[in-house]
């Protein structure tokens, strides 16, 4: 189901929507400061491009470490683009869901809208190992308060 998903999204938008991502993270790999933002924006196009069957989730939760200064590049990244990226995702979910066919694609919108708003520190991983992310930290977070 994923496959058909993700060749019609392909096809209805989500070429246009990866490119533009994709060239956005370009114009921020010109800069030095904007690299980790570049970076950031290509692992969001290629969730852009194919977003069935996918999820990001945070970067420490795939045992990666927070890289220094991400926190300052988060709140410019939101101010200047961010914010925009994710209310014109979000819109378009909404006229997507107007209609009973477009809910799938409204809900990878959704899902885009949440990734465009803050892209750094997130990685694209299988919607199983997501959800075994997930069920990981509510089990810690049950086990803290059982203790």
């Amino acid at each position: 189901m994923a496959f058909i998903g993700n060749l019609l999204w392909f096809v209805c938008g989500g070429f246009v929507m990866g490119c533009s991502l994709f060239i956005l993270g370009l114009l921020w790999c010109c800069t030095i400061v904007g690299i980790p933002v570049g970076v950031a924006l290509f692992r969001m196009a290629s969730f852009a491009f194919l977003p069935f069957g996918k999820d990001l989730v945070a970067a420490e939760d795939v045992g990666e470490t927070r890289v220094l200064g991400t926190g300052l590049m988060s709140f410019l990244w939101i101010v200047l683009f961010g914010f925009w990226t994710a209310l014109s995702c979000a819109v378009a979910g909404l006229l997507l869901c107007c209609t009973v066919i477009g809910i799938p694609f409204g809900l990878a919108y959704f899902k885009l809208a949440k990734a465009s708003f803050n892209p750094l520190g997130k990685r694209v991983v299988p919607m199983a190992v997501a959800e075994e992310i997930r069920r990981r930290k509510v089990q810690q977070t049950v086990n803290a308060y059982t203790k």
